[in-house]
């Protein structure tokens, strides 16, 4: 596709992403809970959108694809464990909800400092998220890179895509803070699967229709069809790509954030309602675009450029190419913006204001604003390193959070859970984490995930079985859920 065309496309994606990002400016900035949490007042549409495109990033259909291109229908396998997996919202989604609004968290770090009454696992958990998801962020950026490179052969350089989204990702975020990214969310998620929707049909019918293109992916490339298939999904495989991806909703902090904002139960529920007809969808999409390039064009270096190659091939039409292509664009720059922001909440909550006892909000916010630009710099710098297979980057990154899982239950289902369980499951956890994925270590053949959550666990029940659990504070977050459900709020258990 001719660079000019792309450039054209873009320009008026950022004019109509910036109006509507203005436009949300309306009171509320001037605090933290304004500011980050959208002064926890967002309706059900608009979260369930929003939660939609920040999840669904340039994963799904760069990502996602590629995998199903690498892989075959193991990779559906995979996406559906992750949707079966946000059920868990059903269970922690109104758990965090009704604790933010009785205690004004604002972060996930900053609740479970409170629930195990220590700064320390505030400031822990806040360093972990920022240490796993600068990567994760990056994974984004380098999806931009590549999307834009292999559509115009080249001409629009890896760099100047990862450029484009950092820079965008920072001026939604510094906007109005999570209302501007919300409502710029929102109008990306739409065009997001209703053009990706209406390309894999366009698609599949210029490759010869549903029977055809099954036919013919049976015929030439048989492996694709069945599990392991070529290989690629084998057991340990599918396993440590799955774990993190399962408790991805609760451990991934720029989403469980989300859980702060809806403006009641209801909207909470329709948040997730939303988000699980959405993904669903777009799940169906990116593995279909997957197969669609595996038929067009087999043998291709990496399986990320099999959406570019199909975007810009004949069998798309260029106007809608290139809303896919926008649409892609900002579902990155959506996770990107979200992640920013998510992040310069935990430093700016759980570390400055832990280190600076008399900070007030006031000064946090201005600090929150100013480190923005700093974590998408870092995010850039490490998308330059220009890592293979997208997918893979984004579960090891997830895999690292996974560490936090354990506290994250003990928070609200296990009394006897200490800070110094929390800590020394986090820390150790991590520190596994970071070691076996620098040095490419694989134990007894099973993935980073398996023994990240393994570890954590076992650290987490052995140590708090050995020290003084916060009786109180632990009380507190069992008896409000048990108020709540007897309301028929949220399950018991």
């Amino acid at each position: 596709m001719d660079a000019s065309i792309i450039w054209w496309g873009i320009a008026i994606y950022v004019v109509f992403a910036g109006i509507t990002a203005y436009l949300s400016r309306r009171g509320g900035q001037k605090s933290m809970s304004g500011y980050f949490l959208g002064s926890r007042n967002m309706g059900g549409l608009v979260s369930a959108m929003s939660y939609s495109a920040t999840t669904y990033s340039a994963f799904m259909l760069i990502g996602l694809a590629g995998l199903a291109y690498q892989g075959g229908v193991g990779a559906l396998g995979f996406e559906l464990i992750y949707l079966c997996g946000v059920t868990l919202v059903v269970v922690f989604g109104p758990r965090f909800w009704l604790a933010g609004k009785k205690f004004g968290y604002i972060t996930p770090s900053e609740l479970l400092g409170g629930r195990y009454g220590s700064r320390s696992v505030a400031v822990v958990t806040a360093v972990a998220s920022c240490l796993f998801l600068i990567p994760y962020a990056a994974v984004q950026l380098a999806g931009v890179g590549y999307l834009l490179q292999g559509m115009t052969d080249g001409a629009v350089s890896f760099t100047s895509g990862t450029i484009l989204a950092t820079v965008l990702a920072i001026v939604f975020s510094l906007v109005a803070g999570l209302r501007s990214v919300a409502w710029t969310d929102s109008l990306q998620a739409i065009v997001m699967v209703i053009t990706a929707s209406a390309v894999v049909l366009i698609v599949i019918d210029r490759l010869g229709g549903f029977a055809s293109f099954f036919g013919t992916l049976q015929r030439d490339h048989p492996g694709m069809l069945s599990v392991p298939g070529n290989g690629f999904f084998s057991f340990s495989t599918f396993l440590g790509l799955t774990l993190p991806w399962i408790f991805f909703s609760i451990s991934n902090p720029q989403v469980s954030q989300r859980l702060f904002t809806p403006r009641s139960m209801v909207d909470l529920r329709r948040m997730l309602l939303g988000f699980m007809v959405f993904g669903f969808i777009y799940t169906l999409v990116a593995i279909t675009w997957g197969f669609a390039a595996a038929i067009r064009f087999p043998g291709l270096e990496t399986g990320d450029l099999a959406t570019p190659m199909l975007l810009s091939s004949g069998l798309v039409p260029t106007a809608l190419g290139l809303l896919v292509m926008i649409g892609i664009i900002a579902a990155a720059v959506s996770t990107i913006d979200s992640i920013l922001l998510t992040l310069s909440s935990l430093i700016t909550r759980d570390v400055y204001a832990v280190a600076k006892k008399d900070a007030g909000e006031k000064s946090q916010l201005a600090l929150g604003k100013l480190v923005i630009p700093v974590i998408a710099i870092l995010a850039y710098m490490f998308a330059q390193l220009q890592l293979d297979l997208i997918a893979i980057l984004s579960v090891s990154a997830s895999a690292g959070l996974l560490v936090m899982v354990p506290a994250i239950v003990g928070t609200f289902f296990w009394r006897r859970g200490t800070a110094a369980g929390a800590l020394s499951s986090v820390i150790a956890g991590g520190s596994l984490v970071v070691y076996l994925e620098s040095t490419s270590t694989t134990w007894l053949g099973q993935g980073t995930g398996v023994w990240a959550l393994l570890v954590s666990l076992t650290l987490f029940v052995g140590v708090s079985l050995l020290t003084t659990a916060p009786t109180e504070k632990a009380e507190q977050f069992v008896s409000l859920a048990r108020q709540h459900a007897k309301k028929g709020h949220i399950p018991t258990s």
